[in-house]
């Protein structure tokens, strides 16, 4: 599968570059300082959430996070997720490790949606363009919208 998505992107830069050089340079230039940029927090986040579950044994992640703690690892997740900033690209590999680490399937769902929807460290600049009533409505919405998707992933994983 991912030969295959490598093989279509190679197949569309070399496309883009047979129609138009300058434009497929300037995009791999741009392409190339969005990596530079994103790198260093990527590594970060990886490297700690590495140092975790290393220290961390999988046991311990099972019993807060994992399939048997239930809605009250849900609470936990979507707490955690809440109040991380991490960017989405990093998100999915970290959810990633978890569940390799023993992380339930829905505790997981919690996390990347609140992770992703709900942003209490961004309140004060998301407070200042959308005043307090809009900003927290969205943060609460998103916040419950969250146990929506642990109970859907939760029925799905138990049905199949």
């Amino acid at each position: 599968m991912n030969a295959g998505l490598y093989a279509i992107t190679l197949s569309l830069l070399l496309l883009s570059h047979i129609k138009d050089k300058k434009k497929t340079k300037m995009a791999i230039k741009k392409a190339w300082k969005a990596f530079e940029n994103i790198l260093p927090e990527f590594l970060v986040v990886i490297l700690f959430v590495g140092i975790l579950i290393a220290v961390i044994n999988p046991e311990i992640i099972s019993k807060i996070i994992g399939s048997d703690s239930g809605w009250l690892g849900v609470i936990l997740a979507s707490i955690v997720g809440s109040i991380t900033l991490i960017p989405g690209f990093v998100a999915f590999p970290t959810a990633a490790m978890l569940l390799e680490g023993g992380a339930g399937y829905m505790q997981i769902g919690a996390f990347i949606s609140t992770l992703m929807m709900v942003g209490v460290v961004t309140l004060p600049v998301e407070i200042k363009y959308f005043g307090k009533r809009i900003t927290f409505m969205r943060n609460i919405l998103a916040f419950i919208f969250s146990f929506f998707v642990a109970g859907i992933i939760g029925w799905v994983v138990t049905v199949l």
